[in-house]
């Protein structure tokens, strides 16, 4: 069974037709990338995935349950999570910070165990701090875990936004332009990442970006849309010789 099925998706924002005749599947431990150009379509998949909009036709489907309609925080705790192209982070809290209160949906106890069951509570609290400096180890910035987030470099940044992603326990991270704005060491450091997170955490993952390299490293499967549609799918090697992709996005130069 598809880990994610999504069947003849639209959606319009009043006249305007975003996204038109969308398909998808994604098994357990698969990356697959989506390209094209900028208005494509692309983020406005992953809005209509995790709820923030609800598709004007369609079916999405996750591990066999329908999730159209449903509230983006039910969609997260189903076991889907996503990153924003703008990070959202919060720029006066700490990198620990930020990992714990992406915890809240699970914390085990209500508001009377917050106010009369403190031993559990403080075992949950400890438990929670110790599951938040282990993903801050995963993602290689367990050093900064006691800084203040809008002081550290870009591409720690963005390894914290993926890290408060996997606090809510995904089996389907959607990423949105990961790499965006990094160095080219930051992207080399970024592509490792997002492949051990899909090797030893078995994550499925649905990947954004306008970096062709990430895409040719990392995915197995590539979409390309273009004005909401898509226009080819399959390997990163056909794609990049798709004669439809290379005049909609990639030009006639040579992808390398």
């Amino acid at each position: 069974m598809a880990l994610l099925q999504i069947d003849n998706m639209t959606h319009y924002f009043g006249g305007l037709r975003a996204v038109h005749n969308y398909s998808l599947t994604i098994v357990e431990g698969q990356i697959r990338g989506l390209i094209g150009p900028n208005g494509a379509g692309k983020t406005t998949v992953f809005n209509l995935i995790t709820g923030m909009y609800k598709p004007t036709e369609g079916t999405i489907r996750f591990q066999g349950q329908d999730i159209v309609g449903r509230f983006p925080h039910d969609i997260a705790a189903m076991g889907i999570a996503r990153t924003f192209q703008n990070m959202r982070l919060w720029r006066h809290l700490t990198v620990l910070e930020h990992i714990q209160l992406a915890h809240s949906a699970n914390l085990g106890y209500g508001l009377a165990g917050a106010f009369f069951g403190i031993g559990k509570r403080q075992r949950r609290e400890a438990e929670i701090k110790e599951h938040s400096l282990h993903l801050l180890e995963i993602m290689g910035v367990r050093r900064w875990a006691d800084e203040v987030v809008i002081n550290l470099p870009y591409g720690v940044q963005r390894r914290v936004e993926m890290a408060r992603a996997l606090a809510t326990d995904p089996k389907l991270l959607l990423l949105d332009e990961p790499t965006a704005g990094m160095t080219p060491e930051e992207l080399l450091d970024m592509v490792q990442v997002i492949r051990q997170l899909n090797q030893e955490l078995g994550l499925a993952i649905l990947l954004i970006e306008h970096r062709m390299k990430v895409v040719m490293d990392l995915c197995q499967i590539v979409q390309t849309l273009n004005f909401g549609e898509v226009i080819a799918e399959g390997t990163p090697e056909e794609i990049r010789n798709n004669p439809q992709v290379i005049e909609a996005y990639l030009g006639k130069e040579v992808i390398t």
